[in-house]
């Protein structure tokens, strides 16, 4: 029995096994750069950096999945018009050939437009394993108490880590808010920090999901049930960083707070640079363009046209006159 109950466990560090060991080996990596440059080996600053040092890495590998996440999310933007057609062809029908059919015709269109509509989360579901090796490397360093890692992580650097603090030692790396608030008496100022961390984590993503929904969507995809979606992530996500955040260690959270406004920055740049035709982001760049005589290919170029000035009114002449104006000429 006991060893069917640590089966689960077993297999999960298994598959966290070669993270851990991966990310031990970033870390101790730009640990070396950092203490090379002649920062302290033991200090809060140095390890931080060296987390900072494993988001860059991290992020920098996931760019390709980044750009197939934008090609999908286009065209399921591009689609969002059928995927309403179908939706309205089946309202009101909830009997089981109707759901069958809604649900074959949906996944055509998905077939024959190249969509996937899990694209959107994929590089976040790519970061949850480096999350959960980061969330494992502090938290054995912590329950063994800086004893030697899987990977490159020996003793020393174990310890050094284990010890690692911010603000003159007042914030160990590898403390939670729940166990700061669990301490006798609480760590009020190690609690405030996570607050703080919890709340620009909440507040990046929020950032980044109003980004998409206010600027990078057509009107016609705001009246499909691809905008209703995008705006409960708007909401969701957040909630889901400000609640799992307070059990996370403060260097997990210093993680996931640099990724975040990574992602919001790398979003800024798409939309800016490459936003979706027809929506706001779209109108800006244009108007950005133009301004600066470079309109995109195919855009109509403005061309001022001057308006025909009045004609004047030519006074009627009598025939003696007439007769009189040429031969003075």
């Amino acid at each position: 029995m006991k060893e069917g109950r640590n089966a689960p466990m077993d297999i999960i560090g298994a598959i966290l096994w070669p993270i851990k060991w991966a990310i031990e080996l970033i870390l101790v990596s730009f640990h070396w750069l950092f203490t090379s440059l002649g920062m302290d080996p033991n200090a809060g600053a140095t390890w931080v950096l060296a987390i900072a040092g494993l988001v860059v890495v991290v992020r920098a590998a996931l760019i390709p999945v980044f750009v197939k996440q934008i090609k999908s999310q286009r065209k399921m933007l591009e689609i969002a018009p059928d995927l309403k057609k179908i939706q309205d062809k089946y309202k009101g029908k909830k009997d089981q050939f109707s759901r069958e059919a809604m649900s074959r015709e949906t996944m055509e269109l998905y077939r024959r437009t190249g969509s996937n509509p899990l694209s959107s989360c994929l590089p976040l579901l790519l970061q949850m394993p480096i999350f959960f090796g980061l969330f494992s490397v502090l938290n054995d360093v912590a329950v063994k108490k800086g004893a030697a890692g899987v990977g490159p992580m020996n003793e020393e650097l174990a310890q050094s880590f284990y010890n690692a603090s911010l603000f003159g030692g007042i914030a160990p790396l590898h403390t939670t808010f729940m166990e700061a608030m669990n301490a006798t008496p609480p760590e009020v100022t190690v609690m405030v920090i996570a607050m703080t961390m919890v709340v620009l984590m909440t507040a990046s993503q929020f950032i980044t999901q109003l980004q998409i929904v206010s600027k990078n969507m057509s009107e016609e995809t705001k009246a499909s049930p691809a905008f209703r979606q995008q705006r409960i992530l708007l909401y969701i996500l957040p909630l889901v960083f400000a609640f799992s955040g307070f059990a996370f260690p403060l260097g997990v959270m210093f993680y996931w707070l640099v990724s975040n406004f990574w992602t919001m920055g790398q979003q800024f740049i798409v939309i800016r640079n490459m936003p979706t035709p027809g929506s706001q982001a779209a109108k800006d760049r244009e108007e950005r363009l133009a301004r600066r005589g470079k309109l995109p290919k195919g855009t109509p170029e403005v061309i001022e046209i001057e308006e025909p000035k009045p004609a004047q009114r030519v006074q009627p002449v009598s025939k003696n006159r007439a007769k009189k104006s040429g031969k003075k000429k």
